[in-house]
């Protein structure tokens, strides 16, 4: 009887350390996450040669039908193009290698901003000189990362935005529910 309960006192005491090695606290696992995601996200292939690809010129032609003012470019991983829609609004159209589009940005003002992560931004940055505000918006149907800034990131509609505080410079990223996020010191 006597080996019975220490058996069992034995295996309860393992139980437990096992368990408390397994658990961990919201913060470990989020950079835990973080680095699997940094791992699996591919190098964004540069593109080759200095012109924009006729694919990508035939691929932009078909998605923005009617675009005026279009000015292209190669830059590193995309074939960029600038122009004004049928609306009037400027933005700018991102292809990858593959001639697909990865998404489009256009300039936007404070207004445009999730009003609870404006209201985060005065908040947690109010020192800071808010600046210009980009909205990214993904092509859900393309699984390539964004560069923007000089950084990769995950594929996502965004507010970024640039804050400044004498020559200290920032990007915070807002998403469309109004979650801010520090995304670059420039």
């Amino acid at each position: 009887m006597k080996k019975l309960a220490v058996l069992s006192l034995t295996f309860f005491f393992a139980l437990s350390a096992v368990q408390g090695q397994t658990q961990k606290t919201g913060k470990e696992q989020a950079k835990e996450t973080k680095k699997e995601a940094k791992k699996e996200r591919v190098a964004l292939r540069k593109l080759e040669g200095t012109m924009v690809s006729d694919k990508s010129k035939r691929a932009f032609d078909a998605d923005f039908n009617g675009a005026t003012n279009v000015q292209s470019k190669r830059v590193d991983a995309f074939d960029e193009f600038s122009f004004t829609t049928k609306d009037g609004q400027k933005m700018k159209a991102f292809y990858d290698y593959n001639n697909v589009l990865v998404g489009t940005t256009q300039v936007q003002t404070t207004a445009d901003i999730p009003a609870n992560g404006l209201q985060e931004i005065k908040e947690k940055y109010k020192d800071y000189v808010i600046g210009s505000v980009v909205y990214f918006d993904d092509n859900e149907a393309n699984e390539t990362d964004m560069i923007m800034w000089g950084m990769q990131f995950d594929d996502a509609d965004n507010y970024f935005v640039e804050l400044s505080k004498g020559t200290k410079k920032i990007v915070v990223k807002v998403s469309p529910e109004g979650t801010v996020s520090f995304f670059k010191e420039l």
